[in-house]
């Protein structure tokens, strides 16, 4: 698993491992049932903390991304399609909204955004 940790960014490295991991998951590239690195696999990895690495397991267990087994690790939940599909329709918001910021920003009215949108919808 590759993650890429940016230690000059102002999100917590915590939140960047448990982002990335999510987003492997939403992807498909981690599937149901896939054992994630242990803790201090990770963490010796990433060359961070295991408390970090932990942390990141924890809040993607109560997000219901994984579950972990004492003992025997941290896995992939049974995917809950609809978390998934509400946490897709989040970052496309997320990203329409800075779309419309970026072209407000340039100088472009809801009119001329809203025509720009529907031609690119037409288009694909």
């Amino acid at each position: 698993m590759k993650l890429i940790i940016n230690h000059s960014s102002m999100q917590p490295i915590y939140e960047q491992i448990s982002g990335q991991i999510k987003e492997l998951i939403i992807r498909g590239d981690l599937l149901e049932g896939t054992m994630l690195p242990s803790v201090r696999v990770l963490a010796k990895e990433l060359r961070v903390s295991a408390l970090t690495v932990k942390k990141s397991y924890d809040t993607l267990e109560q997000e219901g991304f994984v579950t972990t087994v004492h003992g025997k690790g941290s896995f992939v939940s049974s995917a809950n399609q609809a978390q998934l599909l509400e946490e897709k329709k989040r970052e496309i918001e997320a990203e329409l909204e800075h779309a419309i910021r970026k072209g407000r920003s340039c100088g472009m009215s809801n009119q001329e955004i809203a025509e720009l949108f529907q031609i690119i919808l037409e288009d694909e």
